[in-house]
C-alpha cells in the first residue's frame, strides 16, 4: 500500500512523471490533428488537471502514464468540440496585414461595422458580453473567465460562444 499525500499515493511524483511522459503526450495529441502551440497547450492542462484532480486514493493499483494518456484525450476531445461550435477563417498573410491606404469606402464601412459591434455588444445580457469583453478584448483565458465570473468554464465558454453567434447575427460580414 502506498503512502498518501493529501490522498495523492506517494508514487505520484509529477515532476518525473511530466519529464517522462510530456513529449509523447505532446506526440499523441499532434497525432490526434492539433497544431503544434494547441498540444503544447493541452499537454501542460493535462499535467494541471492530473495535479488538481488526481484519481482517488482508494485505487490500489494505478497506471500513471494511461491516467495522463486519459486526461489529455479528454481534453482533446474537449478542445476539438469547442472548435467545432465557432465559425473560423483562415487568412493568407495578405489578407491579415492592414491595407496603408483604405479606400473612403473602405473606412466608411469599418465605421459601420465597428458601431454594429458596439450595439451588439450592448444587447448583450451584463455577464455575456463581460465574459466576451474579458476573453476577446482582454486576452484571459476560458478559465480566468470563469474565476472572475465564479463560474464554470463550460459556462464560460458557452457565454463567450453565445456572444460571438449574437455579433455574427448582428455585424455584415464580420
Amino acid at each position: 500500500m502506498h503512502r498518501l499525500v493529501r490522498g495523492v499515493p506517494m508514487s505520484w511524483d509529477f515532476h518525473n512523471l511530466f519529464v517522462r511522459h510530456a513529449r509523447e503526450i505532446n506526440r499523441f495529441l499532434r497525432r490526434r490533428g492539433h497544431n503544434a502551440e494547441t498540444a503544447a497547450d493541452i499537454t501542460q492542462d493535462t499535467f494541471l488537471r492530473v495535479l488538481a484532480s488526481p484519481p482517488a486514493a482508494v485505487c490500489t493499483k494505478h497506471n500513471p502514464r494511461a491516467y495522463l494518456y486519459q486526461v489529455s484525450r479528454s481534453l482533446s476531445v474537449n478542445h476539438h468540440r469547442r472548435e467545432s461550435l465557432i465559425q473560423t477563417t483562415d487568412l493568407d498573410e495578405a489578407a491579415a496585414v492592414a491595407d496603408p491606404a483604405p479606400t473612403a469606402e473602405a473606412i466608411v464601412y469599418s465605421r459601420q461595422c465597428l458601431t454594429q459591434t458596439r450595439r451588439a455588444l450592448a444587447e448583450l445580457p451584463e455577464r455575456t458580453r463581460k465574459a466576451f469583453e474579458m476573453h476577446r478584448l482582454g486576452e484571459h483565458t476560458i478559465q480566468e473567465v470563469a474565476d472572475e465570473l465564479n463560474v464554470s468554464a463550460s459556462r464560460a465558454w458557452v457565454l463567450i460562444r453565445n456572444a460571438y453567434q449574437h455579433i455574427l447575427t448582428r455585424v455584415d460580414d464580420f
